[in-house]
Protein backbone atom coordinates (compact mmCIF):
# COMPACT_ATOMS: atom_id res chain seq x y z
CA UNK A 1 0.00 0.00 0.00
CA UNK A 2 2.73 2.51 0.91
CA UNK A 3 4.28 1.39 -2.45
CA UNK A 4 1.10 2.36 -4.55
CA UNK A 5 1.23 5.99 -2.70
CA UNK A 6 4.68 6.42 -3.30
CA UNK A 7 4.07 5.51 -6.80
CA UNK A 8 1.01 7.65 -6.78
CA UNK A 9 2.89 11.06 -5.70
CA UNK A 10 5.70 10.61 -8.21
CA UNK A 11 3.55 10.21 -10.88
CA UNK A 12 1.95 13.47 -9.93
CA UNK A 13 5.02 15.43 -8.94
CA UNK A 14 6.47 14.18 -12.30
CA UNK A 15 3.34 15.23 -14.49
CA UNK A 16 2.41 19.16 -12.61
CA UNK A 17 6.11 20.24 -14.40
CA UNK A 18 5.15 18.56 -17.75
CA UNK A 19 1.58 20.14 -17.61
CA UNK A 20 3.34 23.57 -16.82
CA UNK A 21 5.73 23.61 -19.65
CA UNK A 22 3.58 22.84 -22.55
CA UNK A 23 1.15 25.39 -20.61
CA UNK A 24 4.15 27.88 -20.81
CA UNK A 25 4.94 26.93 -24.61
CA UNK A 26 1.31 28.56 -25.87
CA UNK A 27 2.37 31.74 -24.18
CA UNK A 28 2.70 34.15 -26.95
CA UNK A 29 3.08 38.03 -27.32
CA UNK A 30 1.29 39.36 -30.41
CA UNK A 31 2.80 42.90 -31.75
CA UNK A 32 0.45 45.00 -33.30
CA UNK A 33 -1.06 48.12 -34.73
CA UNK A 34 -4.43 49.75 -32.46
CA UNK A 35 -7.24 49.19 -34.02
CA UNK A 36 -6.37 46.14 -36.36
CA UNK A 37 -9.51 43.70 -36.58
CA UNK A 38 -7.91 40.98 -38.31
CA UNK A 39 -5.06 40.97 -35.89
CA UNK A 40 -7.35 40.78 -32.81
CA UNK A 41 -9.52 37.89 -34.96
CA UNK A 42 -6.28 36.20 -35.57
CA UNK A 43 -6.09 36.38 -31.37
CA UNK A 44 -8.87 34.81 -31.27
CA UNK A 45 -8.19 31.88 -32.51
CA UNK A 46 -5.03 31.37 -31.29
CA UNK A 47 -6.79 32.07 -28.19
CA UNK A 48 -9.61 28.86 -29.18
CA UNK A 49 -7.06 26.86 -29.81
CA UNK A 50 -5.27 26.57 -26.46
CA UNK A 51 -2.52 29.81 -26.45
CA UNK A 52 -2.40 32.53 -24.11
CA UNK A 53 -1.88 35.97 -25.77
CA UNK A 54 -0.73 39.11 -24.94
CA UNK A 55 -1.58 41.70 -27.40
CA UNK A 56 0.53 44.78 -27.26
CA UNK A 57 -0.72 47.49 -29.59
CA UNK A 58 2.71 49.85 -30.66
CA UNK A 59 2.51 52.85 -32.78
CA UNK A 60 5.60 51.48 -35.46
CA UNK A 61 5.35 47.51 -36.00
CA UNK A 62 8.34 47.89 -38.13
CA UNK A 63 10.77 48.83 -35.36
CA UNK A 64 9.62 45.28 -34.12
CA UNK A 65 9.92 43.34 -37.34
CA UNK A 66 13.35 45.30 -38.00
CA UNK A 67 14.79 44.11 -34.04
CA UNK A 68 13.79 40.93 -34.73
CA UNK A 69 15.19 40.99 -37.97
CA UNK A 70 12.35 40.09 -40.16
CA UNK A 71 12.83 40.42 -44.03
CA UNK A 72 10.41 42.56 -45.83
CA UNK A 73 9.13 39.06 -47.90
CA UNK A 74 8.23 38.10 -45.27
CA UNK A 75 6.62 40.45 -43.04
CA UNK A 76 3.08 40.18 -41.91
CA UNK A 77 0.69 42.35 -40.28
CA UNK A 78 1.31 41.67 -37.01
CA UNK A 79 4.70 39.78 -35.28
CA UNK A 80 4.06 37.35 -32.15
CA UNK A 81 6.44 35.90 -30.01
CA UNK A 82 5.99 32.40 -28.33
CA UNK A 83 8.68 29.95 -27.28
CA UNK A 84 11.60 31.58 -28.53
CA UNK A 85 10.24 31.77 -32.33
CA UNK A 86 8.80 34.48 -34.48
CA UNK A 87 5.68 34.27 -36.10
CA UNK A 88 4.56 36.60 -38.91
CA UNK A 89 1.23 37.04 -40.06
CA UNK A 90 -2.33 34.80 -39.96
CA UNK A 91 -0.38 31.16 -39.53
CA UNK A 92 -2.99 28.54 -38.17
CA UNK A 93 -2.24 27.69 -34.74
CA UNK A 94 -2.26 24.11 -35.42
CA UNK A 95 1.39 24.66 -37.46
CA UNK A 96 2.42 26.89 -34.88
CA UNK A 97 1.55 23.60 -32.73
CA UNK A 98 3.82 22.32 -35.39
CA UNK A 99 6.35 24.14 -35.03
CA UNK A 100 6.62 24.26 -31.36
CA UNK A 101 6.64 20.12 -31.38
CA UNK A 102 9.53 20.09 -33.68
CA UNK A 103 11.67 22.72 -31.93
CA UNK A 104 13.60 23.37 -35.58
CA UNK A 105 17.02 25.28 -35.51
CA UNK A 106 15.21 28.50 -36.94
CA UNK A 107 13.94 31.59 -36.18
CA UNK A 108 10.66 31.67 -37.00
CA UNK A 109 7.72 30.92 -39.25
CA UNK A 110 5.62 33.38 -41.44
CA UNK A 111 2.53 32.86 -43.84
CA UNK A 112 3.46 36.38 -45.87
CA UNK A 113 0.51 39.02 -46.84
CA UNK A 114 -3.00 38.10 -45.69
CA UNK A 115 -4.42 35.74 -47.65
CA UNK A 116 -8.45 35.01 -47.44
CA UNK A 117 -9.37 32.42 -45.22
CA UNK A 118 -6.39 32.85 -42.99
CA UNK A 119 -7.58 32.82 -39.06
CA UNK A 120 -8.16 36.24 -38.31
CA UNK A 121 -9.40 37.18 -42.22
CA UNK A 122 -12.43 37.16 -43.47
CA UNK A 123 -12.82 35.52 -47.11
CA UNK A 124 -13.05 32.11 -48.52
CA UNK A 125 -9.26 30.24 -48.61
CA UNK A 126 -8.75 30.11 -52.18
CA UNK A 127 -5.28 27.96 -51.72
CA UNK A 128 -3.05 26.10 -49.88
CA UNK A 129 -1.17 28.33 -47.00
CA UNK A 130 2.20 28.10 -47.65
CA UNK A 131 4.13 28.93 -44.62
CA UNK A 132 8.04 29.57 -44.82
CA UNK A 133 11.32 29.58 -42.66
CA UNK A 134 11.67 33.25 -41.62
CA UNK A 135 15.47 32.72 -42.30
CA UNK A 136 16.41 30.71 -45.18
CA UNK A 137 12.93 31.12 -47.41
CA UNK A 138 12.45 27.24 -47.40
CA UNK A 139 8.42 26.19 -47.23
CA UNK A 140 8.25 25.03 -43.20
CA UNK A 141 4.39 23.71 -43.94
CA UNK A 142 1.73 23.82 -46.47
CA UNK A 143 -1.78 23.64 -45.39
Amino acid sequence: MKRMILVAALAIAFAAPLRAHAQESKVAVMYKTQGCGCCDGHAEHLRSNGYTVRVVEVSNLDAIKRKHGVPKRFAGCHTIEVSGYLVEGHVPANIIDKLLAEKPNIKGISLPGMPDGSPGMSGTKRAPFTVYDIGSGKVFAVE
